[in-house]
């Protein structure tokens, strides 16, 4: 199966060409896990970063987006693994995904976007998180999707490494 995605927005206003690279960005974190072997997804083949797998990697962009939409955004329950970070554990998602079966980080990744498209649909850009950032100011809706925008795609070019690492597969 080959993940369909597109950078090319249906419509040039602001909110659609940000939930489109958003959307884009997602798909390709998919697309770069696509055919993996359960082996492949849990190995680490960065010998100074022991935490990025392709299953971490998954896992750290789902509580990411649950951080910032969920708790940031709407003042939401902290939940996930993220709630226990801590300076000796800083990315417990990244930790324990490699406990998870990769096709279902992926399935409850792809879901919790599906909630996160509705979730952005019904709000203005310009709506105000509800949580302060760690300065006190609160950032606006725009921002969080662009910050999200900037950090899937960040981390799909790990993906992009670890996985031609793992097992030779380039692209997607």
């Amino acid at each position: 199966m080959t993940t369909q995605r597109t950078d090319t927005p249906a419509a040039w206003d602001e909110r659609t060409q940000l939930t489109t690279f958003l959307d884009y960005a997602r798909a390709t974190a998919v697309a770069k896990c696509e055919g993996v072997s359960a082996e492949g997804a849990v190995k680490a083949p960065l010998p100074g970063s022991p935490l990025m797998t392709l299953c971490g990697l998954i896992s750290h962009l789902r509580w990411v987006e649950y951080y910032w939409l969920e708790e940031v955004f709407l003042d939401g329950e902290e939940a996930g693994p993220l709630v226990h970070a801590t300076e000796e554990d800083p990315d417990p998602e990244m930790r324990t995904a490699v406990e998870v079966p990769l096709p279902q980080l992926l399935a409850e990744y792809e879901e919790q976007s599906a909630r996160f498209r509705e979730l952005v649909a019904g709000h203005s850009l310009d709506a105000k998180a509800r949580r302060p950032i760690r300065d006190g100011r609160h950032v606006d809706l725009r921002w969080v999707l662009l910050h999200l925008v900037e950090e899937t795609s960040r981390h799909n070019g790990h993906l992009d490494v670890v996985r031609e690492l793992v097992d030779g597969r380039v692209g997607s």
